[in-house]
């Protein structure tokens, strides 16, 4: 049974190789051909293939950019350009206001003398009111040898001291207050500390005084004034309050 299974597959195993082979052409028994001559008529020819590199996406823009286009920027870049410098030339250099002082009514027309040598209408002296002080004073003391002591002491309780000027010397200042009741405040915080002997005193009354100003000060100005700082007691020129 088996062998003769084996015979069959290889009778049909013959018959298709003789089949697709053509060998049986003669009885009319022959497969199919598949052919499409129109697809090797549009077939395209490889070797006439050649590879271009690809143009810059500027091309089109560089095509545009003829002489008669190039000129009219040209002449159109120098004045863009002359505009901010023209602008800059015209705005007005910054200026401040600036003052000198305080000045007594003895030190005031010296300030004028010296003021004179400035820009005609660049500077004003103006008026001013200080306010009176109030010091709290230790003293007066013996002598300096008392108050180098006293300031030692001082000193062990935390307290700082300073020269309480030429008409209440020997003596040491305490402390400098805008108000006389400042001034009290301080002295009881003293006395709490263990501080003896202190007392208020007014160390200044209100005193008319001066500022020497100048208004709109721009940088040429500014270098022409600080040239007259010693002329002016030594003071400093400061930003107008």
């Amino acid at each position: 049974m088996i062998g003769r299974l084996v015979l069959l597959l290889l009778a049909a195993n013959l018959g298709w190789l003789a089949w697709t082979q053509g060998w049986l052409r003669p009885l009319g028994l022959v497969p199919q051909e598949q052919a499409e001559p129109q697809r090797l008529q549009r077939q395209v020819q490889p070797q006439a293939l050649r590879l271009q590199p690809l143009e810059p996406a500027s091309a089109g823009a560089a095509a545009d950019d003829t002489p008669a286009r190039r000129s009219t920027a040209a002449s159109a870049t120098p004045a863009s350009a002359a505009e901010p410098a023209a602008a800059s030339a015209s705005a007005p250099a910054p200026t401040a206001c600036l003052q000198i002082g305080t000045f007594d009514a003895s030190q005031i027309e010296a300030v004028r003398q010296a003021a004179a040598g400035l820009p005609e209408g660049s500077w004003r002296v103006d008026a001013v009111q200080l306010p009176g002080r109030w010091m709290v004073y230790l003293g007066k003391l013996p002598d300096a040898a008392a108050v180098a002591a006293r300031r030692a002491e001082l000193r062990a309780q935390g307290v700082d001291t300073d020269r309480p000027g030429a008409a209440l010397e020997p003596g040491l200042s305490l402390g400098r207050f805008a108000s006389e009741e400042a001034a009290e405040r301080a002295l009881d915080n003293l006395a709490r500390k263990g501080v003896r002997g202190a007392r208020v005193v007014r160390e200044r009354r209100d005193t008319p005084a001066y500022l020497l100003r100048l208004p709109q000060a721009d940088a040429a100005l500014r270098r022409q004034a600080r040239a007259l700082n010693g002329a002016l007691g030594g003071h400093d020129w400061r930003p107008c309050e």
